[in-house]
This record gives structure tokens, C-alpha cells and sequence, in this order.
């Protein structure tokens, strides 16, 4: 059947042939055997609401058989036919633009070069889910390809609850993903009411349909060891020949070999699912492949004489890694972990001791034996590393949970006060007072031509106007700056692009708006031939409240408290945004984190000036205020600035209490 009818069918009219998908590409590991006899049945009972009740018999025995062997109901049977990828905009069959685009978004997010485990749904992170099902997919796509500018498509954890009446004014969908009552917010309530099919993990960028790849976090990823060599190294220092060494190459964890080359280091990434590895050295994203641990530590010998600069994934274990590497004495400047410690008991950290496969058995045969397991492979890492601080490696946590189930396992990981960890996160110590507080975070756009040309015409655009706005900067900006403009200098160059024909760039609200106009105009002239996306991740000034990442560095104890997201994702809601979504959950675990995010539509029209200037200044604005009020000194600065250049802006600032007032108090 043709594409455009596929998705407008939406739930095919005749059953289709029993498909075995699970079995090909990197399928997702069993979940967790949770459910009572009487929870299955009703797990059924959720999943065939969606289909004829003569379809039934069928389809239970199908789903029983799903729930039973992978722990989730997938629906296999109805995954369609055709190839997953953004197709351009003007294949989609939709009957407005914005409606095409989000279409696009979310087959990019599908698309098996961009997914982590595409057949299942899930784009990164072990579990950061697009939907639930592939019944779910079929029905939103439907519902986009009716939308007329006057409805607005509302999403609960994947499942399209219907287009409601709105305005053109309103976002054209509305997503939430894993939104909890505050009491079943631990990991095993997700691992059940997932399995019931009423909830699931939208992750940061994979269930608002704003994931372009490793990409998207590689900038991140390189500005942080960039500023993290900074540290450790003397002024002009090469970074050539010094050691990066860290873990995961599944997810967003895939940029960090990439961003070790821009960084000009030699980066040594561990990973024990072969897949995931042999993925990411196919895609250019890692240099070389090695199995041997003594092969491994004979070519990063050589590496370290020669000064060179090269990316090396070792197929196995990170803890055999920091082991042998002191044994050897090999000297590591920066250290990190970015596996997946969110998701600890189910695939997103693979025990010392054990095979990929050995893990995946014994996660749901015994999954007891496999937690203890797990702690202790963390216990050791941390011996391991700390051991290689006191010799100088600077380690930072970067944001993964990897230090709080560290912890949690008995690790010796906290600091003196045992209250605080002995190592910093990467938003404490860079990322934090750097950009987060001067309002710098990773704006992305997504060219929905699918042309390379007219994304190579967007990066001319950008660095013209970073160019333009360094040149009158504040002195307390001028490296973010410069660092960005080398960024965007290079990016064609670095072969980035995975899936869609999109780009990362960090900038604060001036380059963001200044950007996205120049964008619109360039549309409304014909220059750049179809509509552009603009979104960001999560992660970054004032979309997520996470008090072991993004907030890390808020020190009025506020950290623990969510309304920042809230207020986030309902003002860029009204102030012009196409799509909008919150979630509960993203890269540090379930119930640790509030993630709000957005994604907007630019067509050339006079409208979408309007919008992108009003929503992209409360997006960033938002942040800065809330990190100017918890005290932090960079964000106080950035948002004095921003009221003297916006007269309507008036925001609440904090009186400092000098020490010596509270001496006193014992």
C-alpha cells in the first residue's frame, strides 16, 4: 500500500500477517516479570482495546505470548511495512505544516540509524520510549494527517487520547510522558504500569519527538571536556595525547568518542554490547574497534607517545578498563560514565564478571542475584577510580545517576560532610556557572527538506550572526562565544548528521531568536527550500529540573522542588510554541527528574516571527531568573543584562546575606 495511505489508515482495516521483529537489529532487553495473573489480564485488556473485538482471540493469545517473553506488550504484528526514516516535509500526507513536521520528527526518532532499539519503540537510553506500542504510533500518525489548525492532539505517555477543539494560537499537540502522582514514582512502579501499557519513560528528547541523534548531545559533550581539559592542563596545552576515558556508546553516550576527536584528545570508551559499539564505529562516530584488553593497552600506549588524536571503543567492561589502566600505570586526565544508571536493573549497567548475554538472562531470571551483582561492579569502578584521582585524573559524574547508585550501592564515592559526593557533576563544575547561568544551552534545528545543502546554508547563517553578536559581548561571554562559532565552523566538516538533516548549537537568547528570524527569513525568500524545526534538548537552562544534572548547581535548596519545568513547558505553551511535552523521568532516573520541552515551526510567515520571538526569550528567561533567585552570581549577571536590553522584562532579584550576619547562629 502506498505510504500516504498507510498513514492515513492508521489501524489497518485487515488483520496483518504475524511479524518476529525482536529477533533482528538490537532488540531491547526482557523487562522485568512484574505483574500479578490478574495484572496481565488486564495488561491484555489495555492492549486490545485498540483493535476489533473479532480480532481479539487472536491478538490475546499473540500479546500473552509478548508480555510473557519480553515483559511489554509491543505489538509486533502491527509495526508497518515501510521504511522508518524524516522522509522530506512535502511527502507527508498532513493538512498543515506544523502537523507534517512533527511527523517527521517522530520518524526520525524511529529511524533504525538514529533508535537504540527501533523495533521496540525506544530511540536512547535503554527505555526512553516514542510510544508504548506500535498500535499508538499508527493512530498518532493518523490523527496528524487529520489535523486541521484549529485542533490540538493530546498525548498521555504515548497514547493519542484525540484531537480537541482549540485555535490556531495553541500548540498543535500536547505530550506527557511518565507524569506520576508523587507516591508511585519509584522504579518499579514504572516497570508496572509500563507493563500494564498506561504509562511509559519519554526519556528527555524521545517522547517530544526532539532526538537527532548523538548529535544532540555531542556538542554538550564537547564543550564539557574541552573546559574540563581547561582545568587540568596549563595554559595552551595541547590536548593531543592526553587521556579521556569513559563509558557507553548505546544512546546519546555515542557522542563521546565524537566529541573526544573535536577536543583533540584520545578517548578510550568501553561497551559491552557489541552492537552498539560496531553501530557507532560504522556511522564514523568512533575510530577503531578493540577487543583485547592488552591489545587495548598497547594501542593507547602508542596513542599517549605519539600525541595523537583518536577515539577508541574497547568491547568489554569500563571497570576492567580502570583496573588495568592502573596496573599499567597509564596516566588518565579525565575520567567519566555515561551508561545508562537511570535504568540500573534493566540493561543500563552491565555488572564486571558477566557477559552482555549472561546479564541479560540473569536481569530477569534473577534479578536479585543481578542487582547485587551490579553494586558490587559499581563498588569496584569506584575503588578503581578513586585510586586514579589520587593520582591526579579529574572525574566528573556527568549526569547519569552513575554517582548516586554508586552510593546507594555502598560505594566510596561520598565527601566528608557525607552528605555531598567527593566528585563534581558536570553541570557543578562547567556546564552550570558556564552556560547554564548565562542562559547558553543546546538550541537544535531541523531542516525538513531533508537536503544537506540547505543545511550547510543554516550553519552560514548562524555563524553570521554569532559573529555579529560576539562582537559587542560582554567580556563575561566572549569564550562561549568563540567556542561556538569554532563549533559551528566545523560542523559540516565533522560529519554529525545521523537521520535527519538537523543541527546543535549552543546559544542564549539573543543568538537563539537572532538565529531562528534570520532562519524564517531565509525561508520567506526562497532561500531555504521547506520549513524549519526548531526545539532543543531538555537539557539546558530552564526545561529541566534535575537536582543530580541540570540542577545540580542551585544552591538555595530548591534543587528538589519542579516548578521551573512546570512553568517551562505551560509559558512556551501559550507564547507561540507548535508542540509542547513534559515528562517524569529522563537521563537520571525515574522519579528524579522533571523534564519539560518544546518543538516550533518555522514557515516564513510574519506569524512565526511573532512566536519564535516571544516564546524562544520565556524559554531561556525562565531559567536565568530561577538561577539568578537561587544566588548564583553568572545568572544574576545574565539577567540584570537581559531587563536593561528588555524594558517589559522585570524580574525579582535577591538580596545577598553577608556571612557574618549568621555567624552568630549555633
Amino acid at each position: 500500500m502506498d505510504f500516504k495511505l498507510q498513514i492515513t489508515q492508521g489501524i489497518p482495516a485487515n488483520l496483518p500477517e504475524p511479524k518476529s521483529f525482536h529477533r533482528s537489529g538490537n532488540p531491547a532487553p526482557k523487562r522485568k516479570d512484574i505483574l500479578t495473573l490478574e495484572e496481565k489480564k488486564l495488561a491484555l485488556r489495555n492492549a486490545l482495546r485498540y483493535f476489533p473485538s473479532d480480532w481479539h482471540g487472536i491478538l490475546a493469545e499473540e500479546f500473552y505470548q509478548e508480555l510473557n517473553e519480553f515483559g511489554r506488550i509491543y505489538m509486533y504484528r502491527f509495526k508497518p511495512e515501510y521504511r522508518m526514516y524524516a522522509r522530506p516535509i512535502s511527502e507527508y500526507p498532513a493538512k498543515t505544516k506544523a502537523a507534517a513536521a512533527i511527523m517527521l520528527m517522530i520518524q526520525n526518532n524511529l529511524d533504525p540509524a538514529v533508535a537504540q532499539h527501533p523495533n521496540e519503540l525506544i530511540t536512547y537510553g535503554g527505555n526512553g520510549a516514542v510510544f508504548q506500542n506500535w498500535a499508538q504510533y499508527l493512530l498518532t500518525m493518523k490523527y496528524l494527517s487529520e489535523m486541521s489548525e484549529e485542533q490540538t492532539l493530546h498525548l498521555y505517555s504515548g497514547h493519542p487520547m484525540g484531537l480537541f477543539p482549540s485555535t490556531i494560537e495553541a500548540p498543535r499537540v500536547v505530550v506527557t510522558n511518565g507524569m506520576m502522582i508523587p507516591n508511585y514514582s519509584k522504579p518499579d512502579d514504572w516497570e508496572r504500569f509500563n507493563a500494564l501499557g498506561v504509562t511509559q519513560y519519554g526519556q528527555m528528547t524521545a517522547g517530544s519527538y526532539m532526538y537527532i541523534g548523538p548529535q544532540g548531545i555531542v556538542h554538550g559533550t564537547t564543550i564539557t571536556v574541552m573546559n574540563a581539559f581547561r582545568k587540568v592542563l596549563k595554559p595552551h596545552e595541547s590536548t593531543h595525547g592526553k587521556i579521556f576515558l569513559t563509558a557507553g556508546l548505546g544512546g546519546m553516550s555515542g557522542a563521546q568518542p565524537k566529541a573526544g576527536n573535536i577536543a583533540k584528545c584520545i578517548t578510550v570508551c568501553a561497551e559491552v554490547n557489541p552492537s552498539a559499539a560496531r553501530k557507532r564505529h560504522e556511522q564514523g562516530w568512533v575510530d577503531e574497534l578493540i577487543e583485547e584488553l592488552d591489545g587495548l593497552v598497547v594501542r593507547v600506549g602508542t596513542a599517549v607517545t605519539n600525541k595523537e588524536v583518536v577515539s577508541i571503543a574497547y568491547l568489554g567492561n569500563i571497570v576492567e578498563v580502570w583496573e588495568r589502566f592502573l596496573e599499567e600505570n597509564i596516566f588518565v586526565h579525565l575520567g567519566s560514565d555515561q551508561t545508562s544508571l537511570h535504568n540500573p536493573w534493566a540493561g543500563g549497567y552491565y555488572p564486571v564478571g558477566l557477559s552482555y548475554d549472561e546479564s541479560n538472562e540473569m536481569m530477569v531470571q534473577n534479578p536479585d542475584l543481578f542487582k547485587s551483582k551490579v553494586e558490587e561492579s559499581l563498588r569496584r569502578q569506584i575503588n578503581a577510580i578513586n585510586k586514579h584521582t589520587s593520582k591526579g585524573t579529574y572525574f566528573f559524574d556527568y549526569g547519569n545517576a552513575f554517582l548516586l547508585e554508586s552510593s546507594r550501592a555502598g560505594a566510596n564515592v561520598m565527601a566528608e560532610n557525607k552528605i555531598d559526593f567527593k566528585y563534581p557533576s558536570y553541570v557543578q563544575d562547567i556546564l552550570g556557572p558556564m552556560c547554564f547561568d548565562y542562559g547558553f544551552g543546546p538550541f537544535r534545528w531541523v531542516c525538513t527538506s531533508g537536503k544537506k545543502e540547505d543545511l550547510q546554508k543554516t550553519d552560514a547563517i548562524a555563524l553570521k550572526v554569532l559573529k555579529e553578536i560576539k562582537a559587542n559581548a560582554p567580556a563575561e561571554i566572549q569564550q562561549q562565544m568563540q567556542d561556538n562559532i569554532t563549533w559551528i565552523e566545523e560542523a559540516d566538516n565533522n560529519n554529525l548528521v545521523v537521520g535527519s538533516q538537523a543541527r546543535i548549537l549552543y546559544a542564549d537568547s539573543e543568538g537563539r531568536i537572532k538565529i531562528a528570524q534570520e532562519f524564517n527569513k531565509a525561508i520567506a525568500r526562497g532561500v531555504l527550500s521547506a520549513p524549519i524545526v526548531l526545539g532543543r534538548d531538555h537539557h539546558d537552562v530552564s526545561g529541566t529540573d534535575s537536582p543530580y544534572r541540570e540542577t545540580s548547581n542551585i544552591y538555595d535548596g530548591s534543587k528538589f522542588t519542579s516548578d521551573m519545568a512546570i512553568q517551562n513547558v505551560i509559558g512556551d505553551s501559550f507564547r507561540g510554541a507548535t508542540w509542547v511535552s513534559i515528562h517524569n523521568g529522563g537521563g537520571v532516573g525515574w522519579g528524579e527528574v522533571i523534564n519539560g520541552g518544546f518543538g516550533m515551526v518555522l514557515d516564513g510567515s510574519d506569524e512565526a516571527s511573532k512566536k519564535l520571538e516571544n516564546m524562544l526569550f520565556y524559554d531561556v528567561n525562565n531559567g536565568i531568573a530561577r538561577r539568578g533567585w537561587a544566588r548564583n552570581e553568572e545568572a544574576i549577571f545574565a539577567i540584570k543584562r537581559e531587563m536593561k536590553r528588555s524594558p517589559n522584562l522585570r524580574v525579582t532579584l535577591p538580596n545577598i546575606v553577608q556571612d557574618s550576619i549568621l555567624q552568630h547562629i549555633n
